[in-house]
């Protein structure tokens, strides 16, 4: 391997049971593509970011992700997505997924959804701008249509509206 060739491992940070078992279902094969690395196009101090996780974050104002649903259809996934806007304050956040252990998210959010840290970045001009919003989904998708197609357009819609150059991603 080329020193400087890139390899995505999704597996790479998962406790050795947890992948053995998600391995059964997702083949292990190697990616037929170029991987989509992009050259920014400008300098990361100009860059409205926004965030994106799938840690089933959303404001306790909003419904919370229907876990009820998956736990009588375990291989189901809410496709739905929550806004959150950049200044929500900690109290006003609730977390909902069957598949992470919320209670760290709870306590400050930035350990799935760094707000606080962007909103710093942005402070000391590392980053342009903080978005006005920012996206959280539920992570747990074994068919992606509806998230694909019908959820991440809308979102992509809103990023563009508000000027989003990146995002960056969190997984839960």
């Amino acid at each position: 391997m080329d020193m400087h060739e890139k390899v995505v491992d999704g597996f790479r940070f998962m406790p050795p049971t947890l992948r053995a078992w998600l391995r059964k279902d997702i083949p292990e094969t190697d990616y037929a593509g170029e991987i989509p690395w992009t050259t920014l196009k400008k300098p990361l101090s100009r860059m409205m970011v926004s965030l994106m996780t799938s840690a089933g974050i959303s404001l306790k104002a909003d419904p919370p992700f229907d876990m009820e649903r998956e736990k009588r259809e375990p291989f189901w996934g809410d496709p739905t997505h929550r806004e959150i806007p950049r200044d929500t304050p900690q109290d006003q956040i609730e977390v909902s997924h069957l598949h992470v252990d919320t209670g760290f998210i709870k306590e400050d959010v930035n350990v799935m959804l760094p707000i606080g840290r962007f909103a710093e970045f942005e402070r000391e001009g590392l980053i342009g701008g903080l978005a006005p919003t920012c996206y959280s989904f539920y992570g747990y998708q074994h068919d992606f249509t509806v998230l694909l197609e019908t959820t991440m357009p809308k979102v992509a819609a809103k990023m563009h509206g508000e000027g989003v150059d990146a995002v960056v991603l969190t997984p839960a």
